[in-house]
């Protein structure tokens, strides 16, 4: 199998600064807080760092030719490169990736971070999600999980 098509490296460095900026955080608050506290302090940190930011982004979903106002929102988009999704969850989910996945697809992203506060390691809470390649495949449960295992659960390449 080829090797995945390497993202720009102004992605690389928006990704690193969000990372970075998560660890700090978390270093300074710690787990237990809600999803709106850690949005708000990635905001500031990632300001303070330059970057600008599209906090609850509202995305329509187009359904055969009509657009839908659903309600669909993404907590950030980075430098309008990445999108990030934060939780603040006892335990992972799949479906959290394939909601950050359904993201990328309908906002033509390549990169997400889903980041779970709720850990004793932040290091074990962050998930890089990629979507490398055009056109974008449809993934079943099934391809999810075994693309998951197969990455560690860390990093997920499509």
């Amino acid at each position: 199998m080829a090797e995945p098509a390497r993202l720009p490296e102004s992605v690389e460095r928006t990704a690193k600064a969000i990372v970075d900026s998560a660890f700090k955080i978390h270093k300074a608050l710690g787990p237990g807080l809600l999803e709106s506290v850690y949005e708000a302090c990635l905001v500031r940190e990632l300001t303070l760092r330059g970057h600008s930011l599209q906090r609850q982004l509202i995305v329509p979903i187009v359904y055969e030719g009509l657009r839908l106002e659903s309600g669909l929102r993404l907590d950030l988009v980075v430098d309008d490169i990445v999108i990030v999704e934060i939780k603040a969850v006892e335990r992972d989910a799949p479906v959290f990736t394939a909601q950050l996945l359904s993201y990328l697809r309908l906002a033509n992203k390549r990169l997400g971070l889903l980041i779970n506060f709720n850990v004793p390691v932040i290091r074990n809470g962050i998930k890089r999600v990629a979507l490398c390649g055009q056109p974008f495949r449809t993934l079943r449960h099934a391809d999810l999980q075994g693309m998951r295992s197969a990455a560690g659960g860390r990093n997920l390449v499509v």
